[in-house]
C-alpha cells in the first residue's frame, strides 16, 4: 500500500510540474500579454486554402514534382545506409554488453563511447547541412552526410539499448560450454535482437524521408526545396502539388514499412519498453527475401542517382577548409552569453508547449486511428484519422512553420505550434500501435463480466496504453528540443534565429557558443525525460 501511495504521489507531483511548466511556456510566448494573432493574415490564408481544390497539374510541372520526388528519395536512401553503417559499428561499442562481457573490460568504457556520440546526435541534421554547404558546396554529398551523421548517432544508441536489453541467458549458456565471448555475442544476442534491429532501421528511413524535405530548405534540392520557392512566391497551386507529392511518398514508404514489421514479426515501428512487450506471434527471423531484394534496387538507384562526390571527403582542401573553420572557430565567442540564455528560454517553452500539444492530439487521434477499436463512422473515421496524422506528419515542421507566420506574428508560438502538429502526426501514429498491439485477453474479460464499452476503454485499455504514450511523448520531447533550431531558421524563434545570423556572417566563433548551450540544453531534457520515466 506504502508503494502504491507513494506512486500516486509522484504522479501528481509530476502532472503538477507539466501543468506549471506549460504555463510557463505560453507565457513566455505572449499568449498571456500581447497580441499573438496577424488579422491581416487570413486573407493569405484563404487563397492558400483554396489552392488544395486545384493544384497545378500541368505536364512540366509534374515532371519538376517527380524529379524532386526522387531526389529527396535518393538523399533519405544514401542517408539511411550510411547511417545504419555507422550505427551498426557504434551500436555495438556502446553497447555494456559488449565491453563486460565480450572483452572483458571492467568500467564505465561504454559510457564514454556513448557520451561521445552524444555531440553529433545533439545537433539537428539541418545545422549539419550549413556546416557541410561551407565545406562542399552546394553538393548532394551534403544532404547525404547531413542525414547521416546525427542519425547514425542517434540510431547506435538505441542498437546499444536493444542489444543491452536482449535476454542474455543464451548469451552466458553459450559462454558457460567453452564457445569465445565474441562467436556468443554474434550467434545469441544478435540473432535475438535482429528484429528490433530491423523494425527500427526502417522507422530511420522514414524520418530519413523527412529530414530529406526539411534539407531541401538550405538549398539541397528536392521536395522542400521547391515547396519553399513556391511558398515565398505564393504560387500556392504549384505547393499543393509538392505538398501532396511528399504526402504520397511518406505513405508509400509507411505502407512498405509497415509490410516489412509485420513479415519479421516486428508489430511497432518503434518499441520504448521491449522487454515488457508482448508479441502475439513469435518474431521470424531475418529478413524475407523479396524485401531483400526490393531494398537493393532502390540503394543502387539512390547513390547513382544523387552521384555525390565522396572523393570530397579525403581531399585536401577539404582537410585544409576543416582546419580554417576549427581555426575560426575556437576559442569560442560569449560575449553574446546573456543573449543566449535568454533564447534557450524561449527555445525550451517552445518545445514544451509543442510536446504539450502534440501528446494530447496524439493520444486523442491513435484511439480513433486503432484499427481494432470500433468508433462511431466504422472504416471512414479510421482511414480519416489515419490520412491526417500521415499529412501532418509528412508535412516538414518548417513548412507548417511558415504557414502559420501568415496570421501569427514571428516568435515562438507558430513555431511551437509547427513542431506540435507534425509530432502530433508521429505521436498518434506510433501511439495507435500501441493500442493494436494491446493483450485483449483483459478486455476479453472485461467484456464477460458485463463491462460496457465506456469501462471497458477506462479499465482495460487506458490502464495498458498510458505508460507506453507517456514514454513516447518523453522520447519525442528529447526530439522536440533538438527540432526547434529548424523553425526558427524560418523565423519562429529560439536559438534556431540566432544560429541562422550567426552562420550567415560566419561568425564561427559564436556558432560554436551557441552550439555548446545549445547541446547543455539538449542534455538537460534528456536527464529532466529520463528521471520523470524512472519516476513513472
Amino acid at each position: 500500500m506504502g508503494y502504491i501511495k507513494q506512486t500516486k504521489s509522484q504522479v501528481r507531483s509530476v502532472f503538477t510540474l507539466c501543468v506549471l511548466a506549460v504555463i510557463w511556456a505560453l507565457h513566455r510566448a505572449g499568449v498571456f500579454s500581447g497580441e499573438v494573432v496577424n488579422a491581416g493574415g487570413w486573407s493569405l490564408v484563404e487563397q492558400f486554402l483554396i489552392a488544395a481544390i486545384h493544384p497545378n497539374l500541368s505536364q512540366e510541372f509534374l515532371l519538376l514534382t517527380w524529379e524532386a520526388t526522387l531526389k529527396t528519395f535518393a538523399y533519405a536512401v544514401c542517408g539511411t545506409v550510411l547511417s545504419l553503417a555507422i550505427a551498426i559499428i557504434g551500436g555495438i561499442f556502446c553497447s555494456q554488453v559488449w565491453w563486460e562481457s565480450v572483452l572483458g573490460i571492467s568500467g564505465l568504457p561504454w559510457l564514454g563511447v556513448r557520451a561521445g556520440l552524444a555531440i553529433p546526435r545533439a545537433i539537428h541534421e539541418l545545422i549539419w547541412g550549413l556546416f557541410f554547404i561551407n565545406i562542399f558546396g552546394l553538393d548532394p554529398l551534403v544532404a547525404v552526410l547531413a542525414i547521416a551523421i546525427p542519425f547514425g548517432a542517434i540510431t547506435a544508441k538505441v542498437f546499444s539499448e536493444i542489444i543491452d536489453e536482449t535476454p542474455q541467458k543464451p548469451f552466458l549458456a553459450l559462454i558457460n560450454s567453452g564457445v569465445l565471448p565474441l562467436n556468443a555475442f554474434i550467434y545469441s544476442l544478435i540473432p535475438q535482437a535482429q528484429t528490433n534491429l530491423i523494425s527500427y532501421a526502417f522507422y530511420r528511413f522514414e524520418c530519413s524521408i523527412r529530414a530529406a524535405a526539411v534539407l531541401g530548405i538550405i538549398g539541397a534540392g528536392g521536395l522542400g526545396y521547391q515547396i519553399l520557392l513556391s511558398l515565398q512566391s505564393l504560387r500556392y497551386e504549384e505547393m499543393w502539388t509538392l505538398l501532396i507529392a511528399l504526402v504520397l511518398l511518406s505513405g508509400v514508404t509507411d505502407f512498405a514499412s509497415t509490410l516489412v514489421r509485420r513479415q519479421i514479426g516486428a508489430p511497432s515501428r518503434l518499441d520504448l519498453n521491449r522487454l515488457k512487450s508482448i508479441n502475439k506471434k513469435p518474431p521470424k527471423t531475418g529478413v524475407p527475401k523479396w524485401a531483400f531484394l526490393l531494398s537493393v534496387v532502390p540503394i543502387i538507384f539512390s547513390f547513382w542517382y544523387v552521384d555525390a562526390d565522396f572523393s570530397k571527403l579525403w581531399t585536401p582542401r577539404t582537410g585544409e577548409l576543416l582546419i580554417d573553420v576549427v581555426q575560426q572557430a575556437f576559442p569560442p565567442d560569449y560575449s553574446q552569453l546573456s543573449e543566449i540564455f535568454r533564447l534557450c528560454g524561449q527555445t525550451l517553452a517552445m518545445s514544451i508547449l509543442a510536446i504539450a500539444f502534440a501528446g494530447c492530439g496524439g493520444i486523442i487521434f491513435s484511439f480513433v486511428a486503432a484499427n481494432n477499436l470500433r468508433l462511431p463512422g466504422g472504416i471512414v473515421t479510421l482511414v480519416a484519422a489515419r490520412f491526417f496524422l500521415l499529412f501532418t506528419r509528412a508535412i516538414p515542421a518548417p513548412i507548417w512553420a511558415l504557414i502559420f507566420l501568415f496570421v501569427l506574428f514571428p516568435g515562438i508560438l507558430p513555431g511551437a505550434i509547427a513542431l506540435g502538429i507534425h509530432n502530433l502526426g508521429i505521436l498518434g501514429r506510433l501511439m495507435a500501435e500501441v493500442t493494436e498491439n494491446l493483450d485483449d485477453r483483459l478486455l476479453k474479460s472485461l467484456k464477460a463480466l458485463g463491462a460496457s464499452e465506456a469501462q471497458v476503454f477506462l479499465y482495460g485499455v487506458l490502464p495498458q496504453t498510458m505508460p507506453k504514450f507517456i514514454a513516447y511523448i518523453l522520447y519525442r520531447w528529447e526530439v522536440c528540443i533538438r527540432a526547434t533550431v529548424i523553425v526558427g531558421l524560418v523565423g519562429a524563434g529560439g536559438l534556431g534565429r540566432l544560429l541562422t545570423e550567426q552562420l550567415s556572417s560566419f561568425d564561427y566563433p559564436g556558432v560554436v557558443a551557441t552550439l555548446v548551450c545549445f547541446i547543455c540544453l539538449t542534455f538537460l531534457v534528456d536527464i529532466i525525460s529520463a528521471t520523470i520515466r524512472r519516476m513513472l
